[in-house]
């Protein structure tokens, strides 16, 4: 029997599977409920697992079931995360540090070199070229002020001047001024990775002023543009190096001996490449701030001034130099030579007062000149000399005691000797002449007879004539150090040949220069002692100072008799009527001198092909004071003897010289030594 319900007691609900009830699936008391067991994790479970159980329905008014507590979050250590950002924080500071103590320390004068490139522009000082005079002063050679234009590319790149055919546009204005190539211009001043080219070299004052007026043109337009339009100044990177320009005032004159400078302003000739250490000083420097291409006023600057060359004094006059060139050059032009030379020496000093070569050219236009008459051909031309040379060979006869003036001498119309048969420049019968006669009327076969008795042997004979033109300076230098020079040629004695051995005592067989040959003459001049030639009489320094030439060197050759001898013997070939030299007579003075006419070697084929036509003496003859000399190479119209086309020119020079010097006649008499002689007396 059921009993009746209670209607104040609760009725347990049933319980959900696995809701409230324990582990062994007993329902759980209302208020001693127990706290759900945790599940443990999958990991952990052991053992075979259960079959599931098939669940009940679920009610419709079922509340969810509640989610177990989330699981408390544990924060991960900061510390390692730190230590990385402090390593990486460490290594960049150190490598600052680093570069900062390379910049700052190790490069430092690297990079400040870098920015003083591009801040401060160096700039050369040209040293002013030291002039050349003449003996009394008189300007030869002189320097003027001149330009280099040139021109910074950097300057005119497209970024800078925001036009991009800035380096055109520059040429196009340029071109016109500077007498320059347009596209040659725009090529430089397009060139990248330099800051410096040259555009024109030694332009005038005037040059460089056109373009400072352009520019100021250029810069009044900028300042009017707008300033969004591109700046029109394209010559923002042109400048000028100031320098020294070379002036030969006298044009040609000579140009032989002074020589030339290059482009560049170096000595390339004459005396200006043989004193060019002294002549062009040392360049200075200055060292400027610039900004946008222009020099900024108050920037610094550094100098260092240049030092002037030093002026260099010749021996040459120049009045006398004129004389001599204008004389050689027209007798050149007339017999349609190749080449001649006159050299005019004073007996005394061994100074050379004219040295002239024609044809010539003129220092200041090089680029015109024919280069065969660059240089100077009385030192650098080696030619058999002809019977100029003669006198050497008497020198010896007469200080060797082997003949006197008078001792006789047959000469016959042709002599045999070695594998040669030798004649005279003209066709006679046999002559009777003295040894006086035999120089006078230049006689090659009495000359080889004369010269025979120099030695018991003609070996003996060869050498003494060679000790002898060795004295007087034949094979040997001159001693002026020229640019060139030739020292000429002459064979020691045991290398002649048969036909040399015959040859040499009358001028042929050897080779000399124009110098050595008017220094043969001098020697006599000087009583038989020979001073070497000199060109330079000293030069001022910078600081004023002059400073004269060494000393030349003396040497004797023949003793003063001998010399004295000589020099009356010379009277005969110019003063008595049978000699050779008329034409070279100088009334009111006594003069003495020697012909020449000898076969020419053609340096171009090296065979015998012409003449060489020349004239070599000193006056007044019995107390000499100048000496003159002439050569003509190869003359192909008129005549080609020495005494004819040679002569006058002597006679021309000398007169100007002896006037110019301001030497007065001697008023003696000519001893006029007998030229022939009879056979029987």
């Amino acid at each position: 029997m059921t009993e009746p319900r209670d209607p104040r007691r609760r009725v347990p609900r049933p319980a959900r599977p696995g809701a409230g009830a324990g582990r062994s699936g007993r329902p759980v008391r209302p208020g001693r409920q127990r706290p759900a067991a945790r599940k443990p994790p999958a990991a952990e479970r052991t053992g075979p697992k259960p079959p599931a159980k098939p669940s009940a329905p679920r009610p419709a008014a079922r509340r969810p079931a509640a989610r177990p507590a989330p699981a408390p979050l544990r924060l991960g250590s900061p510390r390692p995360r730190l230590r990385l950002i402090s390593v990486a924080l460490t290594l960049v500071l150190l490598v600052f540090a680093v570069r900062l103590f390379q910049v700052q320390a190790l490069d430092s004068g690297a990079y400040a070199a870098k920015a003083n490139e591009n801040r401060y522009v160096p700039v050369k000082l040209a040293a002013e070229r030291g002039a050349i005079t003449d003996r009394d002063g008189v300007a030869l050679a002189t320097t003027v002020d001149a330009y280099d234009i040139t021109a910074d590319p950097s300057l005119l790149a497209p970024d800078r001047t925001g036009i991009d055919d800035a380096p055109q546009r520059a040429a196009g204005l340029l071109a016109p001024i500077l007498h320059e190539d347009r596209a040659t211009l725009a090529h430089k001043l397009a060139k990248r990775g330099t800051r410096y080219v040259l555009l024109s070299r030694q332009q005038t004052p005037q040059v460089w002023k056109r373009i400072k007026d352009l520019r100021r043109t250029l810069d009044a337009e900028a300042a009017a543009a707008p300033k969004s339009a591109p700046r029109p100044d394209v010559l923002v990177g042109v400048f000028a190096d100031k320098h020294s320009k070379r002036i030969y005032p006298n044009k040609d004159l000579a140009s032989g001996v002074l020589g030339f400078v290059n482009g560049e302003g170096k000595g390339r000739g004459g005396i200006e490449a043989q004193l060019e250490a002294a002549l062009a000083g040392k360049e200075g420097k200055l060292v400027y701030a610039q900004s946008g291409g222009r020099r900024v006023p108050t920037g610094d600057s550094q100098e260092h001034p240049a030092v002037p060359g030093s002026d260099v004094q010749l021996t040459l006059d120049r009045d006398i130099q004129w004389a001599a060139q204008q004389a050689i050059t027209k007798q050149v032009r007339k017999s349609r030579a190749d080449r001649g030379y006159v050299v005019v020496q004073d007996t005394r000093t061994g100074e050379i007062l004219a040295l002239a070569n024609s044809p010539g050219f003129d220092p200041n236009e090089v680029s015109k000149a024919d280069p065969e008459a660059l240089g100077n051909a009385a030192l650098t031309d080696a030619y058999e000399p002809g019977s100029t040379s003669k006198l050497m060979s008497m020198a010896a006869i007469l200080e060797e005691g082997a003949a006197t003036p008078s001792t006789r001498v047959t000469v016959p119309n042709r002599l045999h000797r070695g594998d040669r048969l030798f004649a005279d420049d003209v066709d006679h019968e046999t002559w009777h002449l003295t040894l006086n006669g035999v120089l006078a009327k230049s006689s090659n076969i009495g000359t080889i007879l004369a010269a025979g008795q120099l030695g018991r042997t003609q070996p003996e004979a060869n050498r003494v004539l060679y000790s002898y033109l060795r004295r007087f300076g034949i094979g040997k230098p001159t001693g002026l150090g020229f640019p060139g020079e030739t020292d000429g040629i002459l064979a020691k004695p045991q290398d002649w040949n048969t036909s040399q051995q015959y040859t040499i005592p009358f001028g042929q067989g050897l080779s000399l220069n124009a110098v050595q040959a008017a220094s043969v003459y001098s020697t006599i001049a000087n009583g038989g002692e020979r001073i070497a030639p000199t060109l330079v009489r000293g030069t001022t320094g910078p600081d004023g100072r002059y400073t004269p030439a060494p000393k030349p060197q003396r040497n004797r050759v023949v003793g003063k008799e001998t010399a004295a001898t000589l020099a009356a013997m010379l009277e005969s070939v110019v003063d008595d009527k049978e000699g050779t030299g008329p034409k070279a007579k100088i009334d009111g003075y006594r003069v003495g001198g020697k012909t020449g006419t000898s076969n020419r070697v053609d340096p171009e084929t090296g065979r015998y092909h012409g003449y060489t036509a020349s004239f070599a003496g000193f006056a007044p003859a019995d107390k000499p004071r100048i000496t003159v000399y002439c050569a003509i190479q190869n003359p192909t119209t008129g005549s080609y003897f020495g005494g004819q086309i040679c002569g006058p020119i002597y006679r021309q020079v000398m007169e100007f010289a002896l006037k110019t010097l301001q030497v007065p006649p001697t008023g003696t008499k000519p001893p006029h030594l007998p030229v022939t002689f009879k056979p029987g007396d």
